[in-house]
């Protein structure tokens, strides 16, 4: 099965542009993310671009056609060989004439040479929002994940260029993104963690269905959290009350074993015998069975329980502790 970052990938590697600088800006970043720059003789530059997405390498094919002005490009898929790692696909453009003004088209070389560390250098293509969004798309094709909704809120962009990082990091602040950056072993990280950040960086990318199973995965665990709570908040409730009535039993008895309940005013004795005969009822059914209010039958408990307390401590006859009716 499919994860929900592998989903949310192969439907945006489906999305196609009209404008030519959404593609430029979405194959700079992939090649940011997932390529190396190799040499050839006379001067001459090639590209190896890596992914385990297969949607995402026919992506990076497609957008070698429109943009590549003919430069010649292979594919090779490489079956991995541990057990569940996902095979890796390898987009080639050998060292050949036309790759230097690829890359100077999508900002990677500037006057003959290469501009990689330097990525704020040369980006033209990031001057509109749409080309933003398109850069962004391509990052999270070339280096992202992001959890299935079910679980924590988390979507980041990898890379292992700290310089890179910033200008991710810069991109996402620009469209008000609550992004933070990190560093996690030998790589940095921009990281979104707010459900709502979340949902609305994969809406910019255009994943509609992905946000639509996002929303309706994040709507049921907020359900039930809330039904957690409530119950979690009954339990506890019911459990009070239990333990209320086990002490309120507890104090009767400890007055019926010391000198019976005869000698109690009428309305205390009333409440008792209430009590002894319905062990399991609450408060409010008590009351409506003694035809008194709530806050009443508690005042009467109280008292019993003050009474109990005083036999307890000195063990006084129940008939010289008498209480007012």
């Amino acid at each position: 099965m499919a994860s929900f970052a592998a989903e949310v990938k192969n439907e945006i590697a489906r999305l196609m542009y009209d404008s030519g600088c959404d593609r430029t800006a979405e194959m700079a970043a992939l090649l940011r993310m997932g390529g190396t720059i190799t040499f050839g003789a006379s001067h001459t530059f090639g590209v190896n671009f890596t992914t385990e997405n297969a949607a995402v390498a026919r992506k990076m094919i497609g957008l070698l056609r429109q943009e590549g002005a003919g430069v010649h490009t292979e594919i090779a898929a490489r079956r991995a060989r541990r057990l569940k790692k996902n095979n890796n696909y390898l987009v080639r453009i050998a060292p050949q004439p036309g790759v230097a003004e690829l890359l100077e088209h999508l900002g990677l070389m500037q006057e003959g040479s290469l501009n990689l560390g330097q990525e704020r250098k040369g980006l033209a293509i990031l001057r509109k929002p749409c080309c933003r969004a398109a850069y962004l798309r391509g990052a999270f094709l070339g280096g992202g994940s992001v959890n299935r909704p079910e679980a924590s809120y988390h979507l980041e962009l990898v890379t292992p260029s700290y310089a890179f990082a910033d200008l991710l990091h810069s991109l996402m602040r620009r469209f008000d993104f609550p992004a933070g950056i990190t560093d996690r072993r030998d790589v940095y990280v921009v990281y979104l963690k707010e459900g709502d950040a979340v949902a609305d960086f994969l809406g910019m990318m255009q994943a509609e269905k992905s946000v639509e199973k996002f929303e309706v995965a994040r709507n049921l665990k907020e359900v039930r959290g809330q039904v957690n709570r409530l119950v979690n908040c009954e339990t506890a409730n019911l459990q009070k009350a239990v333990d209320a009535a086990g002490r309120q039993l507890a104090d009767i008895r400890r007055i019926e074993q010391a000198a019976g309940l005869e000698g109690l005013p009428d309305i205390l004795r009333e409440t008792a015998e209430a009590r002894l005969a319905h062990p399991d009822a609450s408060l409010a059914e008590l009351a409506v069975l003694l035809c008194v209010s709530k806050p009443g039958v508690n005042h009467r408990l109280r008292k019993l329980h003050a009474l109990a307390e005083r036999l307890a401590a000195d063990g006084c006859d129940v008939s010289l502790c008498r209480m007012r009716k």
